[in-house]
């Protein structure tokens, strides 16, 4: 098995790419060790000394690192992703899902369903390139609320991603919007 990496944006943040399926649908994001009990991976990668964040989506892994140097952390990320994926254990213990973002109060449902078209066609296959994810959370006052994702999260050119494409882009086709906001 061949695993292929990507940087993204985020510098903290590395894309590992196993050359097969990771998530049949949706994306799983795991920011601590607790959050990640219900995946074996993503729990043996939190047990690598410098691992702050593991990220799946549909095909790739993101890794984000809080201490450490890559040259240092990439061999057992890995390691851990290989055995995995060689050994043919699940992503997520049975019975176990991942969990997805609960989404807010909106005060339009044609506008939210503009809004979450934009984000699944356009948007989100864009940043998916770059290891993260962003996803709809609530529409309210003119103001669309996002959850920034894996190597989104906390990446020095999220707001600018965020103020400067995804704003300008759903302004321009839904003329409610006003304004793009994370939620962190």
């Amino acid at each position: 098995m061949f695993i292929q990496t990507e940087s993204t944006p985020n510098p903290a943040t590395l894309k590992f790419i196993p050359g097969r399926e990771v998530m049949s649908e949706g994306v799983a994001d795991f920011r601590t060790p607790e959050e990640a009990v219900a995946s074996p991976l993503a729990r043996r990668l939190f047990e690598i000394d410098g691992v702050e964040g593991v990220f799946f989506g549909a095909d790739f892994v993101a890794v984000t690192k809080g201490t450490g140097e890559w040259q240092h952390l990439k061999p057992p990320i890995l390691g851990a992703i290989m055995e995995h994926f060689t050994s043919g254990a699940p992503l997520f213990e049975t019975g176990a899902a991942a969990a997805a973002p609960e989404e807010g109060e909106s005060d339009d449902d044609d506008v939210v369903a503009q809004i979450k078209e934009l984000l699944d066609t356009r948007i989100r296959p864009a940043v998916a390139q770059d290891g993260g994810d962003i996803a709809f959370h609530s529409f309210k006052d003119g103001t669309v609320y996002l959850h920034m994702r894996g190597a989104c999260a906390g990446c020095p050119a999220s707001t600018m991603t965020l103020k400067q494409g995804i704003e300008n882009m759903l302004r321009h086709y839904v003329p409610e919007v006003e304004t793009v906001e994370p939620i962190l």
